[in-house]
């Protein structure tokens, strides 16, 4: 398979939580937000921030709890609330970036994770803020994988068992010409993804799938 394992450029950090509970982060302040940063309605930068925004106000897809935090401790605090305190934290591996390389699957797949997880993505914004989602139905694999080149890397892989729900646009289905809820759909997370497990159950943050927004702000 052709993979691009990038070094993430967005290096956007979290703000204290006092801090951030005092700045505004809805679509009704969206003014005061932009003001606050000295961005212009309709710049690229708030276009994005307005978009973060409202992904995190969307509501889930059925059987989704979704959740955006703007602090490490509100994020510490959301994902044991759904995993409980003992997690344990793995992410996607690679001894170094690559562009568009082939790669192998290498013996010693194993899964990490059982049907239930949270997944997390890093959203762009001025300051870290996180999308975190708990789903139903996913399994979580750790995946050795090794390029033409030699890059060597570990690969968190998830496996999404029943997506009758999800949108029929979803950029899966595109890409596999497949309907909604009619076969397993496998996510690869790239570099950026943070992966946290329980004994019980299991922890996912931020994955990417084929395409990325890019970054304003690092």
């Amino acid at each position: 398979m052709t993979l691009h394992f990038t070094k993430t450029s967005d290096s956007a950090a979290f703000l204290p939580c006092e801090e951030a509970k005092t700045l505004p982060f809805s679509s009704g302040k969206l003014p005061d937000i932009l003001d606050h940063f000295s961005l212009k309605p309709g710049s690229v930068e708030a276009e994005i921030m307005k978009d973060t925004i409202k992904e995190c106000e969307e509501a889930g897809i059925k059987g989704e709890e979704k959740y955006c935090a703007t602090s490490l401790e509100s994020m510490i605090d959301y994902t044991k609330s759904k995993l409980g305190n003992n997690v344990k934290a793995i992410s996607t591996e690679v001894n170094k970036g690559t562009q568009l390389e082939k790669f192998t699957i290498n013996a010693g797949v194993r899964r990490v994770a059982a049907d239930e997880s949270v997944v997390c993505h890093k959203e762009n914004y001025p300051y870290a803020v996180f999308y975190w989602h708990k789903t139903q139905h996913t399994r979580l694999y750790v995946v050795p994988m090794k390029s033409v080149d030699g890059t060597e890397a570990k690969a968190i892989a998830a496996c999404h068992t029943d997506t009758s729900a999800w949108n029929p646009k979803h950029l899966a289905f595109q890409v596999l010409k497949v309907k909604p809820g009619t076969v397993p759909v496998y996510l690869s997370f790239l570099r950026t993804t943070l992966c946290g497990f329980t004994t019980r159950g299991f922890a996912v943050n931020e994955h990417k799938m084929v395409t990325n927004r890019g970054t304003i702000w690092g």
